[in-house]
């Protein structure tokens, strides 16, 4: 995640996912790059 905090913020299943280079509300494909253990981060695919 920038630290400009332009990523979007999904939750699956209980873990959150940060995909940077998103907005609020916008539907995007992901994959998930990086699994914290609380969190993931993701890229659009």
């Amino acid at each position: 995640m920038s630290r400009r905090g332009d990523a979007g913020v999904a939750r699956i299943e209980g873990l959150i996912i940060f995909v940077p280079g998103t907005r609020p509300g916008q539907h995007v494909k992901i994959r998930i790059i990086k699994v914290g253990r609380n969190y993931a981060i993701a890229q659009v695919i």
